[in-house]
């Protein structure tokens, strides 16, 4: 096993373009999809991180954008290098909307949270927070509020597309931000407390 998956990834490595990578899942190669799994799997799982509500979640959602992306993969179109991660990130993110959508979300009213008056915390101490704790606090905003927050801070939507996206005004998804962002800096104050 060890071997064959040496020899796998030695045969990418020499002709390993994201473009020949994808003709050949197209294809239904499955040393290909292998391939494209590995390289990628642990980048799209952080985005499924981002938008799942746990881990159960983010797995479901891994597992349908691979499948999803298997079955697609045929109209991807090749514009350099990163282009295909891009593509099955893009894929990713559609496929939890669609969840999000699906689920009709109870609309959370904007007085739910009161204006904080926290500081934002400094780069430098935000830096100090490991990744798993920041998807930690990520995960735990409520469903709306954490596919706006990744939509405009993490994927650079605008406005406009998130409300497009998610059927709400560009003013409410500017609210929602903001209340994602408050819940965000007072998560990372305790956090930090914590830590002194």
């Amino acid at each position: 096993m060890r071997f064959s998956a040496f020899v796998i990834c030695k045969r990418f490595k020499l002709n390993g373009s994201e473009r020949n990578l994808a003709a050949l899942c197209a294809k239904g190669d499955t040393q290909a999809q292998k391939e494209l799994y590995l390289r990628y799997a642990a980048r799209i799982h952080a985005v499924c991180r981002r938008y799942a509500g746990d881990a159960d979640d983010a797995a479901d959602l891994l597992q349908d954008a691979f499948l999803k992306a298997f079955d697609k993969i045929a109209g991807f179109r090749f514009s350099g290098e990163g282009s295909l991660y891009a593509w099955l990130r893009r894929l990713t993110v559609n496929l939890a909307l669609d969840r999000i959508r699906k689920k009709r979300l109870v609309r959370i009213p904007l007085q739910e949270l009161p204006e904080s008056d926290l500081p934002d915390p400094p780069d430098d101490a935000v830096e100090t927070i490991p990744m798993e704790t920041m998807l930690e606090m990520i995960s735990s905003l409520p469903p709306e509020r954490r596919a706006v927050f990744n939509l405009y801070c993490l994927e650079g939507w605008s406005h406009r597309e998130i409300a497009g996206a998610l059927g709400i005004t560009e003013k409410g998804s500017a609210a929602i931000l903001h209340q994602a962002r408050t819940q965000i800096k007072q998560k990372i104050h305790q956090y930090l407390t914590a830590q002194v």
